[in-house]
This record gives C-alpha cells, structure tokens and sequence, in this order.
C-alpha cells in the first residue's frame, strides 16, 4: 500500500489547479491590491536608501496568506473595510520584518529566489529596515482604532522573538523532543496565523467569543501544518523543492522527520544518527545521512499523518463558524498547504 506521503504527493497536482489558492488569490486580488498599496504608502521615505531596500525587497511578495486569513476570516461577516486591510497591512508588515530579521540571525543568503537584504547591503542595513517595516506595522495597527487589534499585533512579536530564542536555545542545547519542536514552531509560525485570524474577526466586528477562539485554534492547527510541510523540503534534494537540502540541519535544527526517527531505537544506523544528530556542525555527506536516515524511517509519513491529525481537527473546529464560501476556503487552503510540493 502507498504511504501517506506518496498518496499527498499524487493528490498533489490536483490541489494546484484554480481550485485551491490560485483561485483564492483571484477572488481576493483587488482587496490584496488595495493592501499593497496601503503597505507601499506607509513604508513610503523620502531616504533614498530605505526607499532603494524596501523596492527591492518587495519584488518578491510571497504567497501572502496570512494577509488571506485576514481577509477571509473578516469576510464571513462582512465587506473587506479598510479597517480589515489596514489588520492585514499590519500582519504583512510584522511577517517581513520577522523574514528580514530571520535572515539576519540565520546568515540567509538567499530568500524566494532572491538575495536577502542582509547579503546585499549587510546586516546593519538588513536591521534598521526590520525594525522600520515592525513600525509600521504597528501604525497600521493603531490606525484601527481597535486596542484588541494592536494588542493581538503586540503579543504576536513576542511570540515571534521567544520563538527564535528558544530554537537558537535548542539548537545549541541539542533539545531532542517533540514537545520542544511543537513550542518553538507554534511561537515562530502559526502564532502569524492566530494573529490572522483574530485581527480579522476584530476588524469585521465580530463580538462572539466562542467564533474568534474557534477560528484562531484553527489558524493555529494550520500554522503548525505549515511549517512542519516547510520543515519536510528539508529532507528532499533541491532540484525536487526548488530550495537547498539540510538547512535547517546545518543550523542545527532537528525537525519532526527526524525526531521521530531517531525514536526507532532498533532502525538500522540509529546510533550513528543520534551522534550526528547530536554534533554542533555537520559536512554534507552527514547532512545527507540524517536526511536519509529520517526518510527510510518512516519520519515523512509520521510528519505527514501529523498534518492529516491537524487537519482534521481544524475541520472541525470550522463546524462552530457559519456555513459560508470561506469556511470552504479556510479548509481548502489547509488541504493546498498540506499537498503542496513548494
């Protein structure tokens, strides 16, 4: 019988046609456009230097669906306002000054295909332009004139710093557990999520307690899918993910694949695994070692079945919120995330 993994990866195909995030995109373009706009007046300087960065930067826009959940979640009861696309200019904002500081820390050199701030300009600049987008992330926010939007937008930078403390703590700690990987995972990629979706049921009006927690749980559950299908790229050679192999190995980070790999305590080349797994720095032959370990170990199909768990949780949770396209669209967005090969 396929595995999971083999399965997701023949679904594939079919979840990258119009009906799943393309489509979505389509749907939103013009409220998208509108908060790009917004994003490109308030990074706006008469320094031509900071003006010089942030156009080169935002080239490359990404696949921005924490602005999505924004609007989706504000959708469901009601027009996309301007307060909805100033929430979701505050939520790009904060998530690109966390990429930019991101490549700081992590000595990226490359980011969506492009080079990173810090390797064209160096860190200082890569710095002062972070901190300049995490400003005006919090203007947007404040443009609101909804304290529980600035609060959530607060608390979410938090999140976002503990998060990288605690896996630079791990990393050199060498924390093997899956209880550490869920916590650092939770605070550096769905709290983004969470935040989504709360600032969008704030915007929209939304005073039911029961509807934003179900819907921030659920933006929850798939932030912690997102980024354990991110961590799964890692484990697979370039040409078939379009980015290198064993990053998050060369920076020390032990992913879901091999975390649980390396619990098969009777799998063939364990004990030379765990005394990689357990070295400050590695060469590319042991990358590839561990890579291939976790995959002949049945690490991908566990991070898999992981995402099916998560998923089927937040389809669930969808169940407390009213029948509407984009509850539709929340739950097929979690199916792309999940079936996507980049």
């Amino acid at each position: 019988m396929a595995s999971y993994y083999e399965r997701m990866i023949n679904f594939a195909p079919c979840m990258r046609d119009k009906t799943t995030l393309e489509a979505i995109r389509e749907r939103y373009a013009a409220d998208t456009s509108r908060m790009n706009d917004c994003m490109m007046r308030q990074l706006a300087s008469s320094n031509a230097l900071m003006t010089q960065v942030i156009t080169a930067n935002l080239r490359t826009k990404g696949k921005q669906i924490r602005p999505l959940i924004v609007m989706m979640c504000a959708r469901m009861f009601g027009p996309v306002t301007d307060k909805v696309i100033s929430a979701a200019t505050a939520i790009e904002m904060l998530h690109n000054a966390s990429l930019i500081h991101d490549d700081v820390v992590d000595e990226s050199m490359m980011r969506r295909n492009s080079p990173t701030i810090n390797s064209v300009w160096d860190n200082h600049i890569a710095v002062l332009v972070g901190d300049y987008y995490t400003s005006g992330a919090m203007q947007q926010a404040i443009s609101t004139g909804d304290i529980r939007i600035v609060d959530s937008l607060c608390r979410l930078g938090k999140k976002l710093s503990l998060g990288e403390i605690d896996q630079i703590y791990n990393a050199r700690e060498h924390s093997l557990s899956e209880e550490a990987y869920y916590k650092i995972i939770e605070y550096k990629t769905a709290s983004l999520f969470v935040a989504s979706a709360e600032m969008g049921c704030y915007a929209a009006g939304v005073e039911d307690k029961h509807i934003i927690e179900s819907l921030s749980e659920f933006a929850r559950l798939f932030g912690l899918c997102f980024q354990i299908r991110d961590d799964i790229f890692d484990y697979y050679r370039s040409e078939t993910v379009g980015k290198p192999t064993g990053n998050d190995l060369r920076e020390g980070k032990i992913t879901l694949p091999l975390l649980y790999a390396l619990t098969v305590e009777d799998a063939p080349g364990h004990t030379d695994a765990a005394e990689l797994a357990a070295r400050q720095e590695l060469t590319a032959d042991e990358i590839e070692r561990l890579c291939s370990f976790a995959r002949d170990n049945g690490g991908i199909d566990y991070a898999f079945a992981a995402m099916k768990n998560l998923r089927d949780r937040g389809a669930r949770l969808l169940e407390a919120v009213p029948d509407c396209p984009q509850r539709h669209e929340l739950l097929d967005l979690f199916d792309f995330i999940i079936a996507r090969d980049h």
